[in-house]
């Protein structure tokens, strides 16, 4: 069996002659169309048009773009070495505000940028070596999640998720019919991008197992009819206090889960952010309404109408049973204890 395309973020992100090469994820499953930023603005109105989606992907993009912009840098002869300092970590300050919920894209540009020996010449050298452990340590961390949250799995588990979890949702499942779990998966459309339906519910097809899509309202009827025993979303950055913040309509999951009496887990991956004491220190990104007013190009409703588009939500951590992350499964209460294990 095949892996599906988004089980390794070289497979949809990476460069090809020098340029950056991303997968349109608004064309999946139905068409595999390539975006080519030939420099760093194109990397972030990419990222900002939602061309690659999902926290650590989007990352990963970031990361490419700061060495296009070390790239430029290095082709402009009239740039000396302050100029050339001050054009990267303006193009890092561009590419950070792309999307600014999300922990792991300004994360991985400031470690990109600590690394630099900046009075050595091929820096975009070193920011590319960079890019590249960040990719191999996403990927482990993406198994190794997947391998911890897989232990929770149950032979006949319904499980539903939200949006689009990442890798590590893969490989959970991936471990679990290994061991020879026979699970089910019911996948919320997640609107307006509709990232489950057209990535989580695909992929999981891919790997041949039982998957349904439902419309984003139909979660709590599915619960009160017994077709889901467990829940599992991820998280765009969590903070110390165990608050999660992710695709909006996660707090409404975790609310009828917990009425059901139902486990709610996130995928947490690298665990919290040091930096953020509270959830109601994490900003909410503001997407332009005009995206909740139409699916797939087509408008829905009438030119009179406003739109409104909080793109996460932040769901508290009584709510939520227990964080996963690749280095183990910690209480959402305790979840600070990630950086001591």
């Amino acid at each position: 069996m095949k892996p599906p395309l988004l089980m390794n973020i070289n497979s949809s992100v990476f460069l090809k002659d020098d340029v950056l090469v991303m997968i349109d994820r608004r064309c999946l499953p139905h068409k595999k169309v390539e975006v080519i930023a030939a420099d760093y603005e194109e990397a972030a109105r990419a990222i900002e048009d939602m061309v690659v989606q999902g926290a650590g992907d989007i990352a990963i993009t970031a990361g490419y773009g700061l060495y296009l912009a070390a790239v430029e840098a290095e082709r402009n002869s009239e740039l000396g070495p302050e100029a050339a300092r001050s054009f990267i970590l303006a193009a890092r300050e561009r590419l950070i505000n792309t999307r600014p919920t999300g922990r792991y894209l300004p994360a991985l540009l400031a470690g990109m940028i600590k690394k630099v020996e900046w009075e050595q010449a091929g820096r975009s050298s070193q920011l590319l070596l960079a890019v590249n452990a960040g990719i191999d340590k996403q990927q482990r961390r993406s198994e190794s999640t997947g391998k911890w949250a897989s232990q929770l799995l149950e032979d006949g588990d319904g499980i539903l998720t939200h949006c689009f979890p990442g890798a590590a949702l893969l490989y959970m499942l991936c471990q679990a019919k290994e061991q020879g779990k026979n699970v089910n998966v019911i996948c919320s459309e997640t609107r307006p991008y509709l990232q489950g339906a057209r990535l989580t519910a695909w992929s999981v097809a891919e790997l041949e197992i039982p998957v349904t899509l439902i419309t984003d309202n139909m979660a709590a009827y599915c619960m009160s009819q017994g077709m889901i025993t467990k829940v599992f979303a991820a998280a765009d950055r969590i903070a110390m206090d165990g608050t999660v913040a992710n695709k909006i309509g996660t707090f409404p999951l975790a609310l009828a889960a917990d009425y059901h009496k139902l486990p709610f887990y996130i995928l947490g991956y690298g665990g919290p952010d040091r930096s953020c004491r509270e959830g109601k220190d994490i900003m909410i990104e503001q997407r332009d309404p005009a995206e909740v007013l139409s699916c797939n190009g087509i408008k829905i409703s009438s030119d009179k109408v406003k739109g409104f588009y909080p793109a996460f939500d932040l769901t508290p951590a009584h709510l939520i049973k227990a964080i996963i992350t690749d280095r183990g499964m910690i209480p959402s209460s305790q979840v600070e204890q990630y950086w001591s294990l």
